[in-house]
C-alpha cells in the first residue's frame, strides 16, 4: 500500500480563489466556471474566459486586452483550449475524497486492487 501526498497536486493559491465558491456551495456535480482574478480583486463576480500560464490568474475578455498590453510576450489560453488550464484546488478537494467515507481524503493506493482509497477503507477492505 501506498501513500501519495497532496502537495504534488498543489497548484497554488491563486488558483483556488479563481474558482467560482458559488459552483461549490449550490453543491453543483459540474465544473461551471473560473471567475476572472483581476474582476474578483475588485469583488466582481465576472466569469473567466482565459488563462495564462506564466501569470497563473484568470482573465475576462475585458482584462485580457490589458494583459496583453502589459504582458506582450504572454500567451493567454482560450476556453478552447481548456486542457492547458489547471484544475482548482477545491475541486481536487472534492474528487480526492472517499466514495464511501464522505469526509476521508484518499491517501492510499491498493496495489493489489489498483485502485485509491482512504485509510478507512484500506484497513477494511484492503
Amino acid at each position: 500500500m501506498a501513500t501519495f501526498s497532496q502537495s504534488s497536486l498543489d497548484k497554488g493559491s491563486d488558483i483556488t480563489k479563481s474558482f467560482s465558491q458559488s459552483t461549490i456551495d449550490k453543491g453543483s456535480d459540474m465544473i461551471q466556471d473560473f471567475l476572472c482574478s483581476t474582476c474578483e480583486d475588485k469583488k466582481l463576480d465576472k466569469m473567466a474566459d482565459f488563462y495564462c500560464e506564466s501569470c497563473v490568474k484568470f482573465y475576462c475578455g475585458e482584462c485580457v486586452n490589458m494583459h496583453n498590453k502589459l504582458f506582450t510576450k504572454h500567451t493567454p489560453c482560450g476556453r478552447g483550449a481548456m486542457k492547458k488550464w489547471p484544475v482548482a484546488e477545491k475541486v481536487e478537494d472534492f474528487l480526492l475524497k472517499c466514495d464511501i467515507h464522505k469526509e476521508e481524503s484518499l491517501k492510499m493506493y491498493c496495489d493489489d486492487h489498483s485502485e485509491l482509497c482512504c485509510t478507512n477503507c484500506a484497513f477494511l477492505k484492503h
